[in-house]
């Protein structure tokens, strides 16, 4: 099993400078990258993005690259383009303000008007960026899978907890049943008892029987034992794959039949004991919200 919160820093060597990616990811139900790079690589936040893609699956991740040292050439300027930039400006003063001062420092404002470096420098560039994110990743995985069996070990503690909740109010359901059915058949000989219609018993029992059959809450506890039982399999199988979505979806199917059942139940010990199982599964969710 593997968290989605975790952290790790990875490094590469270039030339005589040396590039370093910071990764850091926190819970998210899907995979959100952002990327920042310094200028001089902008060109590659695209490719470095990817480079995470690859290799994540969910979680908030914000992964940050830098550079020490020189590790590109610095951009050339782009002469030809410079020159006819200028002149166009130069034409442009003459015609709107003949004699006024043009200082250089307005081609600075001129687009691409530098050319950065391309080819095998670059192609160099992008390979240490992959080898410094990758790197990254792997420490930022150690952090998360350490988290991960800590997070295995608390759900299922958690698993047996609420194992053991669910096992006590069946204990109880049978007697709880034959409770229900006996304070229905009193209150009903207490309306009887002073009055002068005629009855249909055979009717009234049955009515009682669907009454009581209402209340009945094994169909319930039969889901929950299930929902369980495919919980604590996920667990076991989890191995390295994803299984936070799957187990998610199984913990909002147990808190829809822990609520069907809390209505039904007629027992303060039972409602007790509901109110004991919604407390473990809002626990259990919430440390499901870190598992990838």
């Amino acid at each position: 099993m593997r968290s989605m919160t975790g952290f790790g820093i990875g490094e590469v060597t270039l030339g005589e400078g040396r590039v370093l990616a910071e990764i850091r990811s926190v819970n998210q139900r899907f995979l959100d990258v952002r990327t920042r790079l310094p200028r001089e690589l902008a060109e590659i936040a695209l490719f470095a993005e990817q480079v995470v893609r690859e290799r994540l699956r969910r979680g908030r991740v914000e992964l940050v690259v830098r550079t020490e040292g020189p590790v590109l050439t610095a951009a050339t300027l782009d002469v030809a383009r410079a020159r006819s930039a200028f002149r166009q400006l130069v034409a442009l003063r003459d015609e709107l303000a003949p004699g006024a001062e043009l200082p250089l420092a307005l081609l600075s404002a001129v687009p691409d008007l530098f050319i950065p470096p391309a080819g095998p420098e670059l192609a160099a560039v992008r390979d240490a960026v992959r080898r410094a994110i990758e790197a990254a990743i792997a420490a930022m995985d150690a952090m998360c899978r350490a988290e991960g069996e800590a997070l295995l070990v608390d759900l299922s503690g958690r698993c047996q907890a609420l194992r053991r909740l669910i096992e006590s109010i069946a204990s109880q359901a049978d007697g709880l049943r034959e409770a229900a059915q006996r304070r229905l058949h009193e209150r009903l000989e207490r309306l009887l008892a002073g009055a002068e219609l005629m009855v249909d018993r055979g009717r009234l029992e049955l009515e009682l029987a669907i009454l009581v059959d209402k209340s009945d809450f094994t169909e319930e506890l039969t889901r929950l034992r299930s929902h369980l039982d495919q919980l604590e399999g996920v667990l076991a199988a989890s191995g390295g794959e994803p299984v936070g979505r799957r187990l998610d979806f199984l913990l909002q199917e147990m808190v829809r039949e822990a609520n069907t059942l809390g209505a039904k139940a007629q027992d303060a010990s039972v409602s007790q004991l509901v109110v004991g199982i919604k407390v473990e599964l809002e626990r259990l969710r919430e440390q499901v919200q870190n598992v990838e």
